[in-house]
């Protein structure tokens, strides 16, 4: 059997490198195999994208990075990272369905609200159906990738350059040195698809399921947890396992969290109260700054200049 270690420490030739790139158009930045070679000059994507070319960011000039390096963490910025083999689908199956059910994924479903008004695209929506093909039950699977702060792009087109002669390029010097933002990826992206998307399909009375980076959900608030047959959420929680075998990450679910609709969009959207007082002499500062420009200083008179001579 290959040997999987999800840390590339105990290896000196295989250490985390000092530049962002941990996945180029779905190979690691040190496999120089045929395969990736082939994948990186023909720009494709292993991960069952919906065209064969990878289109993250732009279509004629694809930004091929999957997944970055936050120490020792590997962080997934692709949300088609998530496609490979569908073992998510497998997994929020088994949440959505009894055993033996009769399924199918369908993607980019339009959801609309009661006036008709778009609510968004579901990422992935598992249908179940009978002997027929009549519809029986379905379930929302929403996949969470991590933004991104700093600049990827550039790292990513110097590797491109020559990626044998740059896979141990160090970019720690550089400005804009991008990192996972954990908290953009909640706020902007998790908290809105949960309250709008979630919020129909709750209503519905159907199951969702999240997929998610296993450092990305570390990042989120404590969820308080239900038992599988009770819960309306599962929580995918996935990790990137180095296969030496093929020198290549294999997606690897690591947990799985069930919690009810109701807490879950709570402990999320709730913020932690800083200190009042920093926020009042914030205020503070603005109240003065305005008041001295509707009441500037009194212009000296012309007796108090000459007075002040005659001094």
């Amino acid at each position: 059997m290959a040997k999987k270690s999800r840390k590339r420490d105990p290896d000196p030739d295989r250490r985390t490198p000092p530049h962002p790139l941990a996945e180029i158009f779905g190979y690691p930045f040190d496999n120089h195999s045929e395969l990736a070679a082939r994948h990186r000059g023909k720009r494709l994507c292993p991960f069952n994208n919906k065209v064969p070319n990878c289109t993250k960011d732009k279509a004629n000039n694809p930004l091929g990075t999957c997944t970055i390096f936050d120490g020792n963490d590997l962080v997934i910025t692709c949300p088609i990272r998530f496609r490979q083999n569908w073992i998510i689908a497998d997994d929020a199956a088994d949440f959505f369905f009894p055993k033996n059910s009769q399924w199918t994924s369908l993607t980019e479903v339009r959801l609309k609200d009661k006036d008709g008004g778009s609510a968004g695209n579901i990422d992935i929506v598992l249908v179940s159906y009978d002997d027929r093909g009549h519809v029986v039950d379905f379930g929302a699977l929403e996949v969470q990738a991590v933004y991104i702060s700093g600049n990827v792009r550039r790292p990513f087109e110097h590797f491109m350059e020559s990626p044998k002669a740059n896979a141990r390029m160090d970019w720690r010097s550089e400005i804009n040195y991008p990192n996972p933002d954990y908290l953009s990826s909640s706020r902007k992206r998790l908290a809105p698809q949960l309250l709008y998307k979630g919020g129909i399909i709750n209503a519905w009375r159907k199951k969702s399921a999240v997929a998610i980076n296993a450092a990305f959900f570390r990042t989120l608030p404590k969820l308080k947890r239900a038992s599988k047959d009770k819960a309306e959420i599962a929580w995918l929680i996935y990790d990137l396992v180095y296969d030496s075998s093929s020198s290549t990450y294999q997606l690897t679910r690591t947990e799985t969290v069930y919690t009810s609709f109701d807490a879950a969009l709570s402990t999320i959207t709730k913020s932690e109260p800083g200190d009042v007082s920093d926020f009042v002499a914030i205020l503070q500062g603005k109240l003065d700054e305005k008041l001295e420009e509707n009441n500037p200083p009194d212009a000296p008179t012309l007796d108090q200049i000459v007075g002040g001579h005659q001094e």
